[in-house]
């Protein structure tokens, strides 16, 4: 045994700071658990979930610690089975199959890996890449799981449509700790749950196994526009010709194969930041900057609305652009402003984790462009509300271009095809995902800013969504232009939506339209003492 047991007696005070994660919100006061198990290796972490059922204590499992709410810090009693120490990346590997054969595969990704250690190693290594998110600091074992997504996605697909297989601690009927291999060829239910379904949810995942990988870009464009406030606040039929104009080239772009190396995300900021912002990343289909027409057809639809050059690299980040020598090889066509790197000094450079403080988060995704509802919404509560309140000023809608490859078949994308979807991930239909974010340092504000999210939120899907939510296509509500919300980003409020208790409404059609059912059935099957729980869990 050489995992690390931390509790409130740890001689080292460690314990304090190693039960909170990103989010300082949690745990609450009250809950935080009873010990944790730092586990550097997978046998360290079957060891410490042997440990932690013997003391009857549940199990909650931590890779990076960016969970938007308190599933893995609030465990009173229970014990929290850190694996982010858990880290490495092997090529060619081969593991034994349940039927005594072996399959070599050329990637093991260890869950503790952060995305920016497996950018780095992948790209060292190998020249490789996975299309994950920009957060450096996200882990890859909760950011894998649940369905992850990036700059490179709409070129590639999400990280889940490359993953060909996992090691998975599972509880059995008798309290009995097994280690499982799932792929498409064994345990192929708890596989497909794994990819897409959510942390926390059947069991302790320690590898990720892929054939193979995309290959990375070799150069890449970025530029930042920023838009201040006062063109539109005055404005609000300019302010919705802004939106549905982004909406719309996401559409037309969703489709054309040659825009899926362009990933763009736009900053609607609350009026007290001062501009709103647009970041891209670009690279054409072959991985280069040979051909600039879709990054130029972009910046030329969106300049009539009066950008300005944004002096962070990308926009959110907190990171100021980099010097750029004299010297620096030029790419003749960029749009001016934009500059040119390698894709590994691009991605280290954009990470937008930012600093540890109190947050809340909500999310959508959307089919088509925003109605005047939608419009009217987010006008009113990025402008008039807490108008002139600074606490604001880090209060945003993220809305990053969606689809491309996610969407079709794409011979980049490793073959995967919607119309056989065997991930958990179903929204597969979106051109845009949207994400609601507050942030804060002071307890004291936590209502003032969760109500003004809650409340924003509500607003926007007033009428086109169901119980104040972007509720998808069902026998509830026909023919949405919504596809429901991303489980990496959970927020409990959608457990009851605005009015708990409604008729037809269901939280996990939200997460995941029209599997929730046989997610919950696979969960049943590999964890039937329901071990693996919280709030938002399969059959919560």
């Amino acid at each position: 045994m050489s995992y690390v047991f931390i509790d409130a007696h740890d001689a080292l005070h460690r314990y304090e700071t190693v039960t909170q994660g990103f989010n300082r919100r949690w745990p609450s006061p009250g809950q935080s658990a009873g010990s944790i198990y730092v586990c550097p290796t997978p046998d360290d972490a079957l060891a410490a979930l042997r440990d932690a059922l013997r003391k009857k204590e549940r199990p909650t499992i931590r890779s990076g610690g960016h969970c938007y709410e308190g599933f893995v810090s609030n465990n009173p009693g229970g014990a929290i089975i850190d694996v982010g120490l858990m880290t490495g990346i092997f090529t060619d590997v081969a593991v034994h199959l349940e039927n005594h054969s072996t399959h070599t595969y050329g990637f093991e990704v260890r869950a503790g890996n952060q995305l920016w250690d497996t950018y780095a190693n992948l790209y060292k290594r190998t020249g490789k890449t996975i299309p994950g998110g920009t957060c450096y600091s996200v882990g890859s074992g909760g950011h894998i799981v649940g369905g992850g997504y990036g700059g490179l996605s709409r070129l590639h697909g999400l990280v889940v449509d490359w993953l060909s297989g996992v090691d998975v601690l599972v509880v059995d009927a008798h309290g009995n700790v097994r280690p499982l291999h799932a792929n498409a060829t064994q345990h192929t239910g708890l596989f497909k749950l794994c990819r897409g379904g959510g942390g926390g949810n059947v069991g302790l995942i320690t590898s990720y196994y892929f054939d193979d990988m995309p290959v990375a870009p070799q150069q890449v464009a970025t530029l930042g526009l920023q838009y201040p406030w006062f063109l539109f606040r005055n404005d609000k039929t300019r302010f919705g010709e802004f939106l549905n104009t982004y909406a719309q080239f996401m559409l037309n772009a969703d489709t054309d194969t040659r825009t899926y190396g362009l990933f763009t995300g736009m900053g609607l900021t609350h009026v007290t930041a001062g501009g709103i912002w647009i970041g891209m990343q670009y690279s054409d289909e072959s991985g280069g900057l040979t051909d600039l027409t879709p990054l130029n057809d972009f910046v030329n639809t969106m300049k009539p609305f009066g950008p300005k050059l944004l002096d962070t690299y990308l926009a959110g980040s907190g990171m100021r652009l980099p010097f750029v020598p004299s010297n620096a090889p030029l790419v003749s066509g960029l749009p001016a402003g934009a500059q040119m790197f390698d894709w590994l000094f691009a991605v280290q450079s954009g990470n937008s984790s930012g600093n540890n403080q109190r947050g809340k988060y909500k999310s959508s995704y959307m089919k088509s462009g925003f109605t005047q509802t939608e419009i009217d919404a987010l006008f009113q509560y990025l402008t008039v509300v807490n108008a002139n309140d600074s606490h604001f000023a880090h209060s945003l809608v993220q809305i990053d271009s969606y689809g491309g490859a996610i969407n079709h078949l794409c011979s980049t994308n490793n073959g995967f095809n919607p119309a056989n979807n065997q991930t958990a991930v179903a929204q597969r239909s979106s051109i845009l995902k949207l994400q609601y974010q507050t942030y804060w340092t002071d307890p004291a504000d936590d209502d003032k800013h969760l109500s003004w999210l809650r409340d924003f939120y509500y607003a926007v899907h007033a009428q086109d969504g169901y119980n104040g939510t972007p509720y998808p296509t069902s026998a509830t509500l026909p023919n949405s232009r919504y596809e429901g919300c991303y489980i990496n980003y959970p927020d409990i409020d959608m457990l009851t939506g605005k009015t708990p208790g409604l008729p037809g409404y269901s939280w996990g059609e939200l997460y995941y339209p029209g599997i929730y059912n046989e997610l919950v059935a696979i969960k049943k099957r590999y964890d039937p003492l329901n071990i693996f729980h919280h709030a938002m869990s399969l059959g919560a």
